[in-house]
């Protein structure tokens, strides 16, 4: 017999999300060696410069060689490490971290607490903040790992607040409240707000008005306020990317406020230097009570000694994290584009985004009903038919069926323009099967048979264009 904990169905494991991933495993995309498989696009890994990380590697031998000027250094990393961590990494990744924030805000070290990831961070954070059963309120749509970081194992609720796209799935004070009394409703007491900023999935950044608000809320309510920034150094066109601590520094009734025990900051280097292997990410607080607990909880998953030497000299060369972010960011702008582009000639239009791996994608022209059904069933559609692994929006607990994530950072610019031609294809085959209902639209589909190619393509995009339209696609690039 196994525990209660090891046999719940509260993982999240169930959700399209993960089974994209498992369909995917099935039948893996290869250029040469499966050529019709599944394209992962659901994925937010950022592999766009592993060039640049590769030839700093070469050119610093020492550090992957475990060495300080030229000497070994080996048996001084093998052996046992305090779990506080390596002070000079600590050191390295405050400043890192003050630096992709444009210096507006400044870390002390001695308030990092290290984790295996963010995944480790969000779960030791609910484990300081929460009990089982408190509630934590997340403005949707938010990512569908939540549901097992902040849940499975700490027994804490997720409360939604519900956003909607007639404003971009932007957070509002009637939201806030109607998050709150949902939760009483429940007789849950609400410990905390979570936001990620730049959002996942929506791959946009929280203006300061929504950051205020927030604020002010938690303010109000006497509760914490977690941020989850760990995609700040993806930004690649403006707004800026504005960071909770600068927000509470530039607030006059913050001053010697315990707000700033109150407010917490998850970080990690997956996403801006794009190593979620190597498992680094972080806790950054003010409260004293939260870094001592998560610190004795952090042996649970440490960072190994030879990692954070290894990336301690990568941040400490800050001539090359300034190039690597600055031509990251242009790599992930170019990619974002030919994304937006490739889905607008399919007659496709994504939510105006500035930031992360993936565009928030609007499908609901294509569903067959105005529900989460018809949106599984174009999920499903796409990914066994068009053999694309897309996140489905109902993973994200998004309000609205048919907005689906897509990621664009995970593959080369030759994958991601065979994914294009995938969707545009299914969406021509779409648009042509529902002609076929009408017979006058039916006879001008055939009298375009005859016409040349430039004129069906052409046809088939207006018209999906005109469908668009109707359903009223808000905050949509243009």
């Amino acid at each position: 017999m196994l525990s209660k904990k090891a046999t719940c169905n509260s993982h999240g494991q169930d959700s399209s999300y993960f089974l994209g991933w498992q369909e995917y495993e099935k039948n893996p995309y290869h250029d040469s060696l499966n050529p019709t498989g599944i394209i992962q696009m659901g994925l937010a890994e950022n592999q766009l410069s592993f060039d640049l990380l590769e030839s700093w590697i070469a050119e610093n031998p020492d550090a992957a060689g475990f060495r300080r000027n030229g000497e070994s250094i080996f048996r001084e990393l093998a052996l046992f490490q305090d779990y506080h961590g390596l002070p000079f990494f600590k050191k390295a990744l405050a400043e890192f971290m003050s630096d992709i924030r444009g210096n507006k805000v400044s870390f002390d070290p001695s308030k990092i607490v290290l984790t295996a990831g963010a995944t480790s961070a969000n779960e030791t954070l609910m484990f300081c903040l929460a009990e089982a059963g408190d509630a934590i309120l997340v403005p949707t749509p938010y990512y569908p790992g939540f549901d097992r970081d902040l849940k499975w194992r700490t027994g804490a609720e997720i409360v939604p607040i519900q956003c909607t796209s007639s404003n971009g799935f932007k957070i509002t004070p009637s939201a806030l409240e109607e998050a709150y009394a949902a939760a009483q409703k429940r007789n849950l007491t609400v410990k905390a707000v979570l936001v990620t900023n730049p959002s996942n999935p929506l791959g946009t950044t929280m203006t300061g008005q929504e950051l205020n608000l927030l604020v002010t809320f938690v303010i109000s309510k006497s509760i914490h306020l977690v941020s989850d920034e760990i995609y700040s150094g993806t930004i690649f066109t403006s707004p800026r990317f504005t960071s909770i601590i600068e927000i509470l520094n530039n607030r006059t009734d913050c001053y010697d406020s315990d707000v700033w025990n109150r407010v917490h900051i998850v970080y990690s280097l997956s996403k801006d230097l794009g190593l979620p292997g190597f498992r680094v990410g972080a806790i950054y607080s003010n409260n004293g009570a939260v870094i001592e607990a998560a610190t004795k909880m952090s042996s649970f998953g440490l960072i190994s000694s030879q990692t954070q030497y290894f990336l301690s000299e990568i941040l400490s060369d800050k001539k090359f994290t300034s190039w690597y972010m600055a031509e990251n960011q242009r790599r992930l702008k170019k990619r974002h584009d030919s994304l937006v582009r490739g889905l607008k000639e399919a007659g496709i239009r994504c939510l105006g985004s500035n930031a992360g791996l993936f565009c928030w994608v609007d499908m609901r022209h294509l569903l067959r009903k105005n529900t989460f059904e018809a949106e599984i069933e174009l999920w499903k559609k796409i990914v066994y038919d068009v053999r694309l692994n897309i996140s489905a929006g109902s993973s994200c607990h998004c309000a609205e069926p048919g907005w689906f994530r897509v990621c664009f950072a995970n593959m080369t610019e030759e994958t991601l323009d065979l994914s294009m031609r995938r969707m545009k294809e299914f969406v021509a085959s779409a648009a042509a099967a529902t002609l076929r209902g009408s017979s006058g639209r039916w006879r001008n589909l055939r009298r375009l048979s005859f016409a040349d190619k430039s004129s069906r393509k052409k046809f088939t995009t207006n018209w999906v264009f005109r469908l668009l339209s109707s359903r009223h696609c808000y905050a949509a690039d243009q």
